[in-house]
């Protein structure tokens, strides 16, 4: 720890004229919006001549109503934003950017949106780390790589932290800076001076505060009660802090529910106060100041930061808790207690063995005062702006833009927003229906398997991306529902076609509707977020797999070896799955190696449609059994399908038309082109791109997007940016204006594809949209 960074030398701070925080920011009610906040005002209260403002992260569609100091806002899974804002702090000339970073606060995959920002950004980046894991993901510890990489210096707030950083993610040391979380600078006084505004005098105060969630082990106490109550029937213990937000929206206040359930059958009612409310500041303080122990029942170790802990130990609080990380180092040397993790016993006995020797309490409670004064806001505050001017001064980062607006490339161009209007006008309480007149819904066609997949595809994707809207899981639901209702138990396979009026119109399906069934379920059981409805999937996904095994559809067979992949992310000792893999991976190759030839890599003397899925499944399958054969030609027939339809011109994606298509000893048809192909292309060359990683994969997925928006054989726009609909092909005298479901939801299935790579293209291989399992298997 010698030669770790402690911003104590305080540089020369006058080179620095504009400070700019990106972050959550009261009135967002979460503990980083309660700590950018106060770390802005210790900023600016301590450099009264800088031009300090926040950047505020939304959650939802309509904000909030910020203070002057928040100048601009980012809309958590609009990617756009995040780029749109890096142009602006580079114009505006901004001189250090200090971002506050937490899982779960930006978009896209584990946040990865937010990286977008920083690699765009010219000035210094100080990022601070409220989380730091363990044992990451190969995508958790990209994440945090890249961090490091795009930043000038990372700000830890425990020493357990600067070990995870240096020890696990390989971060030099003197890129690490160690400031304690903030904590308002209060007097030293005794509990008894606050209770009476709480109509408490008298009783001894047992105080946990903060966002309420399961982990926070509130139950724990509540079990620990009878036995304090039994010795100090006094003791009120008082719980301050609202439901979490994404808790409630998610499950309601099933858990605070339980917790009353549990104090009114344990006979504690009596001695537990709930206030069920986010608390504000000089609440909050009172709240801390009027209880004489402080009790943080955490249910495991991995929690490297505790904002509700610094406070209490540094209003000088007698803490009892659980041996969490950050608790470990801040209660040592005696400043407070540890017991172990649900253990009520120990709790009890810790809590009143505090009580009963009031000196013993008042000892830690003094020595844990004292620790505190080197974190209250004002030092914090200096202690930025120190590291601030250090960046400045000294920068660490080894990528940093030379061209302030330099032309955007294919990686960094700018994606629409994802729009799911269309859809929903599509759908009703039984599914997607089929067809469209133009933009209106047409009911005389009525709905099929394969679009309610694709549809649950879509669903499960989005909700992926944007995990706190919670209408994606209904329509998820739909969808699914669609799927279980399809299933034919008797045959084993999945109905296709329904009437509008609901009535099936044939006993049994296409090969090609059954394997997108299975495909459209693997990807809800990787991807859902519902618990019931990831078992209905599965169930359904096992039932349906059986019946695969004999077919001869090589799309059929490519369509069940995709959505194999993704329901193995979940359950990758299912042996059934996994031998089916192999046996249809086999027999994909098979037909590849008997029809193919050097100058046609293909295995049937047509191309038809959606084929860009078929080398896909064989990419997966490659590199999964492992078979290196297997995956070179995937390799090979993709990289042919990419030459086969570009333009002449080399310029755009040009698919192969559905008039005639593309027979052995003919030529391809240039009309009509249809929305499917150019979304298996996307999906196929970012799976292309996870295994070479060759950028050439990536500038074709991008290209194949493009086809959507107007980079065609025409130059027109298939895509309605305004409702995420999309026209239903490209035909010799323009577009086909019918929007129906599955140019829709093609569309939005590359989209989404794009999106989900985003950020995280730099990842392990393997990380592909259409695997997951990669993780689990290897």
């Amino acid at each position: 720890m010698d030669k770790l960074t402690t911003a104590g030398s305080r540089p020369d701070w006058e080179s620095l004229k504009s400070i700019v925080l990106i972050g959550n920011h009261l009135p967002r009610l979460c503990g980083i919006a309660t700590f950018t906040t106060h770390l802005l005002e210790s900023i600016a209260l301590n450099a009264p001549d800088k031009a300090c403002w926040a950047v505020a992260m939304n959650d939802r569609p309509e904000g909030y109503s910020y203070p002057p100091a928040v100048r601009l806002e980012i809309s958590q899974n609009q990617l756009n934003d995040y780029s749109v804002t890096a142009d602006l702090l580079n114009i505006n000339h901004v001189d250090v950017v200090c971002l506050q970073h937490e899982y779960g606060i930006f978009g896209g995959k584990r946040g990865s949106f937010i990286i977008d920002l920083l690699r765009d950004l010219k000035m210094p980046v100080v990022t601070t780390l409220h989380t730091i894991l363990k044992d990451p993901s190969p995508q958790d510890r990209h994440i945090m790589m890249q961090l490091a990489e795009f930043s000038d210096r990372l700000v830890v707030m425990s020493e357990r932290s600067v070990e995870f950083l240096r020890d696990i993610y390989r971060v030099p040391e003197e890129e690490i800076v160690l400031i304690h979380h903030g904590i308002p600078d209060v007097p030293f006084v005794k509990s008894d001076d606050y209770k009476d505004k709480f109509g408490v005098s008298g009783k001894k105060i047992i105080l946990t505060f903060g966002l309420l969630s399961p982990g926070k082990g509130i139950e724990v106490v509540i079990d620990a009660l009878p036995e304090i109550v039994k010795a100090h029937p006094q003791v009120i213990y008082m719980v301050v802090g609202a439901t979490h937000p994404h808790l409630k929206a998610e499950q309601g206040e099933d858990y605070r529910n339980n917790l009353h359930l549990r104090a009114k059958e344990l006979g504690v009612s009596d001695h537990i106060v709930f206030y069920d409310r986010f608390v504000a500041d000089e609440d909050l303080l009172e709240f801390i100041g009027a209880a004489d122990i402080y009790v943080t029942p955490y249910l495991n170790e991995a929690q490297i930061i505790s904002g509700t802990l610094a406070y209490a130990l540094g209003m000088g609080k007698a803490v009892v808790s659980t041996p969490y990380w950050h608790a470990q180092e801040l209660l040592a040397d005696d400043r407070g207690r540890l017991v172990p993790f649900r253990d009520r016993v120990a709790l009890a006995r810790e809590v009143i063995d505090l009580l009963d020797h009031p000196e013993a309490c008042r000892a830690i409670q003094q020595r844990a005062y004292q620790y505190g004064r080197r974190m209250i806001w004002s030092d914090v505050g200096r202690r930025y702006l120190d590291t601030f001017a250090e960046a400045t001064r000294q920068r660490f980062r080894k990528k940093i833009p030379e061209h302030r607006l330099e032309p955007l490339g294919l990686r960094q161009q700018r994606l629409p927003e994802i729009k799911l209007s269309h859809l929903r006008r599509m759908t009703d309480g039984t599914g997607v229906l089929q067809h469209a007149s133009y933009t209106v819904p047409d009911r005389m066609h009525g709905y099929c398997v394969d679009d309610n997949a694709r549809a649950l595809i879509v669903a499960v994707t989005a909700q992926d991306l944007q995990p706190l809207d919670s209408s994606l899981g209904d329509l998820a639901s739909v969808y699914l529902s669609f799927l279980g209702y399809a299933f034919n138990e008797q045959t084993g396979r999945f109905r296709n076609f329904m009437s509008y009026d609901r009535r099936w119109l044939e006993l049994t399906g296409s090969e090609d509707s059954h394997g997108r069934a299975l495909w459209g379920l693997g990807i809800a059981v990787a991807l859902g977020r519902d618990a019931g409805a990831v078992v209905y999937a599965a169930d359904l996904f096992r039932r349906a797999l059986d019946t695969v095994e004999h077919f001869t559809s090589p799309r059929a067979v490519a369509f069940v070896i995709i959505g194999t992949h993704a329901y193995l992310a979940r359950y990758s000792s299912d042996s059934r799955a996994r031998r089916m893999r192999k046996i249809l991976g086999e027999r994909l190759m098979a037909w590849f190696r008997s029809a193919s030839s050097d100058d046609w890599p293909w295995c049937e003397d047509i191309l038809s449609y959606d084929n860009a899925r078929l080398p896909q499944a064989l990419l997966l399958c490659g590199q999964w059994l492992p078979d290196p054969q297997m995956l070179n030609t995937g390799l090979r027939a993709l990289d042919w399908l990419k030459q086969v339809q570009t333009d002449e011109k080399g310029r755009h994606f040009a698919a192969i038309g559905n008039q005639g298509w593309f027979p052995r000893d003919g030529g391809k048809a240039r009309f009509d082109q249809q929305p499917i192909e150019a979304a298996a292309m996307v999906d196929a060359c970012i799976e292309a791109f996870n295994c070479t990683r060759d950028e050439k994969w990536i500038s074709y997925a991008y290209r194949c997007l493009n086809w959507y928006q107007g980079k065609n054989d025409l130059g027109v726009t298939l895509c309605d940016y305004a409702t995420g609909g999309c026209r239903d092909g490209l035909e010799a005298q323009g577009a086909n204006e019918n929007q129906g479901a599955e140019s829709t939801l093609c569309w939005l299935m590359a989209l989404l594809a794009v999106y989900s790579q985003r950020g995280r293209d730099r990842a392990t291989p393997g990380e592909g949209p259409a695997l997951l399992a990669a993780r689990n298997e290897s």
